[in-house]
């Protein structure tokens, strides 16, 4: 005769294999994270400027190689070279007095500087190994040659501290562990959770770059013999450029031009005491 089976305990039925799921996604999320965290904090190099001991994936060399690379790139996405020959020599002449009078010197990169035709983006930035544009629209907004020696100076600034190095390594990590999300959870949503937090982790470390590269752009200006303190009328630039809008700086991938104004001001007062 056959007879229905029902369990003894119905609220139980069907736990186990949830659970064995659950801990299915852990192990899996515990193996490929762990092994994105282990990687990144295994590939550290020590900075023969700074002294700092820095997580990054790549060479210097590399770094030389991929800027290089991507420069065609970048000029082409901003309209190409500027046309005025006269307006790229002084860039030229700015960055090489603060590549061959700094302490920049030591640091083996070979620079090249590019002033780019955009009329309409204000900007200013650098690729790995010493790749360094500043678009048409920022630089007519300048009024002096230091606060264009204050703009290739920051830039500068960044190549030095190999922050597009630092970023590399960073978004690698973060890559790993939302890869890890996913593939543990098969969830889109955890996903989109995972890529969001990876956001804030990779913004908040932009803002510790353009605060570190502020300072090495004082130091640098000081050095060349360039009036540091046009790098504060710089921030006015940059703010004016933006209509005197600015969103919250915890969602912003720049510090806030008053915060840097503030900063540049005590990286004065540091280096005029040191290089004095």
């Amino acid at each position: 005769m056959y007879r229905r089976h029902t369990s003894k305990n119905p609220k139980t039925f069907g736990r186990r294999p949830r659970r064995r799921r659950l801990s299915t996604m852990i192990l899996i999320f515990l193996i490929i994270g762990g092994y994105s965290i282990f990687n990144y904090f295994s590939n550290s190099q020590v900075n023969e400027i700074t002294g700092e001991t820095q997580y990054v994936s790549i060479s210097p060399e590399q770094e030389v190689a991929l800027g290089l690379q991507s420069a065609p790139s970048m000029i082409q996405q901003y309209g190409g070279l500027h046309p005025d020959q006269n307006a790229q020599e002084l860039v030229d002449i700015v960055g090489e007095r603060l590549v061959n009078n700094t302490i920049k010197s030591e640091s083996g990169y070979p620079y090249d500087f590019h002033l780019l035709a955009d009329p309409n983006i204000v900007n200013a930035f650098a690729l790995p190994g010493g790749q360094v544009f500043i678009t048409g629209a920022l630089f007519m907004r300048l009024q002096n040659e230091d606060q264009l020696a204050g703009v290739l100076g920051h830039e500068i600034g960044h190549v030095i501290h190999r922050h597009g190095a630092e970023r590399i390594a960073k978004m690698q990590l973060t890559e790993g562990l939302t890869g890890a999300a996913v593939v543990a959870s098969g969830d889109y949503s955890t996903a989109q959770a995972a890529q969001m937090i990876g956001n804030l982790i990779n913004m908040k470390y932009g803002r510790d770059q353009e605060l570190e590269s502020d300072d090495w752009g004082v130091q640098l200006m000081l050095e060349a013999g360039y009036n540091a303190e046009e790098l504060i009328s710089v921030m006015d630039i940059l703010e004016d450029a933006s209509g005197g809008k600015s969103i919250p700086e915890f969602q912003s991938s720049h510090p806030s031009p008053e915060n840097r104004r503030q900063r540049i001001i005590e990286s004065i007062e540091k280096y005029k005491q040191s290089i004095n």
